[in-house]
């Protein structure tokens, strides 16, 4: 069978921007600047398969897992999406499901996993943040998925089925499913993909660190998201704060989500203006502290245009987040202003909603996931205390869950690149948790060695992984293959903002560069038009912000590798990085 196809196809087209002070160059220009092969960085030769796709439900591949592995399914989907593909089946032993897209006419040799969130439990090949990248709206890579070893659980309840889906939960579900996929594409093309890419959010993000952190020879490149690196205390204090402050004595909810836009109106009018620009978007919610009481109800106001005393407090402690009777913070922070829309369904509920994704996922993790041995029955998110006692018993397997370890020397030694990026509106996951992590990295490995393989993106008005009402559609997945293929560092993107969703009408582009730098308007023209603006100072968040309980996660060689019987686990602490 002929293995080769003539023509290569182009690298991403993507917004891309050089960091030079004062330069400001039209879209079009900038994409021009990246496309295109370099003499010293050839783009990829596509390639055909060398067997039949159905011949891989035969397929041995458990030796190069060194993992009992089997094939489920092995089919051609003539029809697929955005072209042809073999669509493969598995899993690896206990129960480690993962399903792989091999195209048939278009691969060049690129291979892209994704991540999943929440607790997982789906399998997901989205790819995040490829808008405009022609390889992947192509068909033009190999994607794979994995649900991390157990199906459908939204509360965490296979955590008290068998240790062992904790730890394939943990980080063993997105290693082994790195390997299965490599090793079928090398059954099914002949060769072992020449670039490895990692793209995820949330709990995604939270895989791709981990992946960098315990794997690093899996991937050349690696995007992570909004990332849950701090996995145990998000799903506990954090979601259960939110959850309990915003809950009265009567059980019902204080604040509804009916009040959400006074608020929302009240932090933009006190923070939109912080960063110079007023343009609708808090570009800097770091430097500005939301005082709820301006818009606390006065007497003989309608109600329906005011936030009651209580309602205040309420704001106040959700801003604040989870601390202890003496203001010790048990996490980073709350939600940051901003952010006020997107609380709607996470913690504080219409009147339609009947669950919230706050106490759920919070409950679940506390009672199934969290603690060595699980609690009592009937154990409910009120038993969880907000103290220092309270924080140290359940970060117990912080080494276990978390991905908080900033050296990640063998991964840049090996020639990989991390984007790092995060929406400033998140209301799942504070952005100070991703700062704190990329200034960890940079105290432990030196910040020249961090920029030559890492940048961290911060978006303004950008919610939980996507949407909001600053510029959030971007493509990352370009710029980190014009890294790794073409030596192109990321030190600039453009970002854009749809009326209605990815498929409405774009009406506002904006440059974004990376943390520390800021975005700055050169004060003329549209501020809905990125050529407007170029780079701003370099503005760090102030290392006050970054203190909490928790600080010491961010520390090298805290992992624990952990082996399970049942509802036994033994743990090994500082193991030196797997190969």
């Amino acid at each position: 069978m002929v293995s080769r196809i003539r023509s290569a196809p182009a690298l991403c087209v993507f917004a891309f921007l050089f960091l030079t002070a004062g330069a400001s160059v039209s879209l079009n220009a900038q994409q021009d600047a990246v496309s295109g092969p370099t003499a010293s960085h050839a783009a990829p030769v596509a390639l055909l398969p060398v067997t039949e796709c159905e011949k891989l439900a035969a397929a041995e591949i458990g030796t190069a897992i060194n993992e009992p592995t089997h094939i489920t399914s092995a089919k051609t989907i003539a029809d697929g999406k955005p072209a042809p593909y073999c669509e493969v089946k598995g899993y690896v032993e206990p129960a480690v499901q993962f399903e792989v897209h091999l195209p048939l006419k278009t691969w060049t040799q690129r291979y892209v996993q994704t991540g999943c969130g929440g607790l997982c439990g789906f399998l997901s090949l989205r790819i995040e943040k490829d808008e405009g990248c022609l390889p992947a709206t192509n068909g033009e890579v190999a994607v794979a998925s994995t649900d991390m070893g157990h199906e459908g659980s939204t509360d965490g309840s296979f955590g008290a089925q068998d240790y062992q889906l904790r730890i394939d939960f943990a980080y063993r579900g997105v290693h082994v499913t790195a390997l299965a996929a490599k090793a079928l594409i090398e059954k099914f093309y002949g060769r072992q993909p020449k670039y490895s890419y990692f793209a995820g959010c949330s709990d995604g993000g939270r895989e791709a660190l981990m992946e960098a952190e315990r794997f690093p020879k899996d991937f050349n490149g690696i995007t992570a998201g909004a990332p849950a690196m701090n996995f145990v205390t998000q799903n506990t204090f954090y979601h259960g704060w939110n959850a309990l402050v915003n809950t009265g004595g009567d059980g019902k909810p204080i604040l509804t989500a009916d009040k959400l836009p006074t608020l929302h109106k009240a932090a933009i009018e006190q923070c939109d203006a912080v960063d110079g620009l007023k343009d609708g978007l808090i570009s800097d919610p770091f430097a500005c502290h939301v005082d709820p009481s301006k818009v606390e109800c006065r007497v003989g106001q309608d109600l329906a245009s005011c936030l009651t005393p209580a309602q205040v407090k309420v704001a106040r402690e959700l801003y604040t987040g989870a601390h202890d009777a003496a203001g010790n913070k048990l996490v980073l922070s709350g939600p940051l202003p901003g952010s006020e829309l997107a609380w709607e369904g996470v913690f504080i509920q219409s009147a339609t909603q009947k669950t919230l994704m706050s106490p759920t996922i919070s409950t679940g993790a506390l009672k199934n996931l969290v603690y060595v041995k699980n609690p009592q029955t009937g154990y409910t998110l009120e038993n969880l205390k907000f103290d220092r006692d309270a924080f140290e018993a359940t970060t117990k397997l912080h080494g276990l869950y978390d991905a908080t370890d900033p050296d990640l020397g063998a991964f840049a030694s090996g020639g990989g690149k991390l984007i790092l990026w995060h929406g400033l509106a998140d209301p799942h996951i504070s952005p100070l948790n991703t700062i704190a992590y990329y200034k960890a990295m940079q105290l432990t490995m030196g910040t020249t060695a961090v920029d030559k393989f890492a940048r961290l993106y911060l978006f303004p008005g950008g919610y939980h992984c996507s949407e909001g009402e600053g510029p959030f559609d971007v493509n990352l997945l370009g710029a980190m293959m014009a890294w790794v293929e073409k030596g192109k560092s990321p030190d600039g993107l453009i970002a854009s903002h749809s009326a209605g969703g990815k498929k409405g009408k774009i009406d506002r582009t904006r440059s974004v560069y990376p943390y520390p730098y800021t975005t700055r308007y050169v004060g003329t023209g549209s501020i809905d038009d990125a050529k407007n603006f170029v780079r701003g100072e370099a503005k760090p968040v102030p290392d006050g912000l970054l203190n909490w309980m928790g600080a010491s996660f961010y520390a090298p060689h805290y992992e624990l590798w952990c082996t399970a019987n049942g509802l036994e686990m033994t743990c090994k602490p500082d193991t030196p990085k797997q190969p």
